[in-house]
């Protein structure tokens, strides 16, 4: 491994120099500090982190917090690719990301312990129970903390337009000349209340009748409840025409059930999702969806969370909304 040593030598300089100039002291000319760095890359040379940490109080690493409901950990399409803007962002910003557990060794320890042994710079939270105590106590720690897909008073978050998102759909079904839609939405979370506020507010401004029996509740990525529920809404005697489900996962539930019931989609009945999962346009038939971004929000969510631990004096804690876009499929029927 290449040392400050090894550059002192080559460069013909002191290590004391070489020191100055890859933490960009001033008291050395830009001359020898670009010949120092030119080097160092040249080289391969790689800080000592640890002596980093030592010098500066910062690990150049963020934890993440992701627990989901359904136990569907990296296999969660959406989170994965949430993940995958994070790693990239990170990494181009000179930042590691460790997992957040609730054990360290054999010891069972709270969020807030893990975080404080980590010695973590800043914390990224997606996709939780935010109204778990143990996320509360980490969110009042102070530590440098981004949310996404929540808002807490004083945090930075990033969310998608839920409003919009259920909007776009809303509005791309009435022009398909849909006027009987039910909505199996989410379990409640500051999310869920968004699309749902969204999906009545369109309702009202096309004058739609939105019978209570159309509006069901099934957690995400549920399966078995999304074909439960789509049972229910098929087996009224004024059934909808279109059936607009919570995310991706569980429209290919309810798709799944509408098949065994002899239906066909779109002919029958339509079916929109939610997320965009790349499943979603290769099933048969390809599903309508909300697009999210979802590696926008990881990246954005480091950009600002770097942002808040390395300037936190002039980082203004705001939301930062992130847009999606309907993805047309051919699971509905122009009525």
């Amino acid at each position: 491994m290449v040392s400050v040593k090894d550059i002192a030598a080559a460069c013909h300089v002191s290590v004391a120099t070489v020191s100055k100039a890859l933490n960009d002291y001033s008291d050395i000319s830009e001359k020898t500090r670009t010949l120092v760095k030119a080097k160092a890359a040249e080289m391969g040379y790689l800080p000592n982190m640890a002596a980093v940490a030592l010098k500066t109080s910062r690990t150049y690493n963020i934890g993440i917090l992701f627990v989901d409901g359904a136990n569907s950990g990296l296999k969660h399409e959406f989170f994965a690719r949430v993940l995958q803007g994070i790693k990239s962002q990170a990494e181009s910003q000179g930042y590691c990301i460790t997992f957040i557990t609730n054990r360290i060794g054999d010891k069972e320890v709270s969020y807030k312990e893990y975080c404080r042994n980590r010695q973590f710079d800043g914390v990224i939270i997606a996709c939780i129970d935010f109204n778990d105590p143990q996320v509360l106590e980490l969110v009042n720690t102070g530590i440098p903390l981004v949310t996404i897909d929540h808002v807490f008073n004083n945090t930075m978050a990033i969310t998608s337009d839920n409003v919009k998102g259920i909007r776009d759909l809303m509005e791309y079904l009435y022009e398909m000349g849909h006027r009987k839609i039910a909505y199996i939405h989410g379990g409640d979370s500051s999310v869920t209340q968004a699309r749902v506020t969204s999906f009545y507010q369109c309702a009202e401004r096309f004058g739609l009748n939105i019978p209570s029996e159309y509006v069901m509740e099934c957690e995400y990525h549920d399966i078995e409840e999304s074909a439960h529920c789509t049972e229910k809404l098929l087996d009224l005697k004024d059934r909808p025409t279109c059936i607009l489900y919570p995310d991706d996962y569980t429209a290919i539930g309810g798709i799944n059930l509408i098949k065994n019931r002899g239906l066909s989609i779109p002919d029958d009945i339509s079916v929109v999702g939610y997320d965009g999962i790349s499943y979603a346009e290769i099933h048969e038939p390809s599903i309508t969806t909300l697009k999210q971004e979802a590696e926008e929000m990881g990246s954005q969510a480091v950009a600002h969370l770097i942002d808040l631990i390395e300037r936190p004096k002039t980082t203004l804690k705001e939301q930062i909304v992130v847009q999606g876009a309907v993805l047309i499929g051919n699971s509905v029927k122009k009525n």
